[in-house]
């Protein structure tokens, strides 16, 4: 038993080391090789890195949180899974590896000087939306354990700040990575995401918070303050 345990162990761990050595590696790649898909590219492997920089210590921290309504269900799973792929992993290759170079498209410096200055505001809003958040984020539909109304900071005009911020970046990274499957086909995939999700969020937040939240959904907007408030 004492010489077979460890093997058991290193098979167990094995799918989950594989998909991060292979990111890593990526990832290498990537950075060797970004003059080949334009500095846009370069600019989009920033900006990731800086997301995950933002996002990563919130993560780590609210795993701690007791979740006592979830709403992951099969729909949430696919749109996550779809996201997951289209803002990450098909640029990621793309830039890597050049496989989907057949689907490139042309842009002037212009545009792509548009894409990487939109990251700016990307970033802010992605990083403050978190900030106010706190404990109360999570990346799929969940409510924890003494999970409060956040109604104050970016929170206050907008409902949904971090899915702002996030079209911020879903409109850029066309102009960043000039390729319709590393770059053109994260828009569909967020509009999916959008249209199906926030329903389902708001029916989450409606059902926790009943009234109040009623009452802040008729003061706020959706992606941008109303007007005339």
């Amino acid at each position: 038993m004492t010489e077979t345990t460890p093997r058991r162990s290193l098979m167990t761990s094995l799918p989950a080391v594989l998909p991060m050595l292979a990111g890593m590696a990526l990832l290498v790649a990537a950075v060797a090789r970004w003059r080949e898909s334009g500095w846009g590219a370069l600019v989009w492997l920033v900006v990731v890195a800086l997301m995950y920089v933002i996002r990563v210590p919130h993560t780590l921290r609210n795993r701690t949180n007791q979740i006592i309504d979830s709403r992951n269900d099969p729909i949430e799973q696919v749109l996550l899974t779809g996201m997951f792929l289209a803002m990450m992993v098909l640029p990621l290759v793309q830039v890597a590896t050049r496989w989907f170079s057949f689907a490139d498209y042309t842009l002037p410096d212009w545009a792509t000087a548009v894409g990487a200055g939109i990251q700016v505001p990307f970033l802010w809003l992605f990083w403050r939306s978190h900030a106010d958040l706190g404990r109360n984020w999570s990346p799929g539909l969940e409510v924890r354990e003494d999970h409060g109304l956040i109604t104050n900071g970016v929170y206050a005009r907008v409902r949904h700040p971090m899915y702002a911020a996030i079209w911020m970046s879903t409109l850029a990274q066309p102009l960043l990575v000039h390729n319709w499957i590393g770059g053109a086909l994260i828009v569909p995939a967020f509009a999916a995401m959008w249209f199906l999700r926030t329903p389902r969020e708001e029916a989450m937040m409606r059902s926790r918070f009943g009234a109040a939240y009623d009452e802040y959904a008729a003061r706020t907007g959706r992606l941008l303050p109303r007007l005339g408030r």
